[in-house]
């Protein structure tokens, strides 16, 4: 008795896990083929926003603190504001290069 349910056992266990696996590859597959929508790209288009808003907001900031304690000819507050909005600048464009890159890699290995 006890080795036909060993075997019935083993055999339930090998369906589960083809099952799993189809269920698992189809997922996949889908993933990879799916094309991005609109909510994607308005996602993208608000993560590259704050990648720019929040250095330039933080040298504003910084540079209002600065002028309000150590006072001078030239305004702290411009030219942080300028330099934030600069590395703000920088890291969007770095990062839309790195997805550009990852997107191309992609399109590269699914066309072969």
């Amino acid at each position: 008795m006890s080795e036909k349910s060993e075997i019935k056992s083993v055999k339930d266990r090998t369906a589960l896990s083809r099952e799993i696996e189809a269920k698992a590859t189809r997922k996949i597959k889908a993933r990879r083929n799916a094309t991005p929508g609109v909510w994607f790209g308005l996602g993208m288009m608000g993560l590259i926003g704050w990648s720019v808003v929040v250095p330039t907001l933080l040298g504003a900031a910084l540079g209002i603190w600065l002028d309000n304690h150590h006072p001078g000819s030239h305004s702290w507050t411009l030219m942080l504001l300028i330099i934030g909005l600069v590395i703000g600048c920088l890291n969007a464009w770095h990062w839309v290069a790195k997805e550009e890159k990852e997107m191309r890699e992609e399109q590269e290995s699914k066309d072969e």
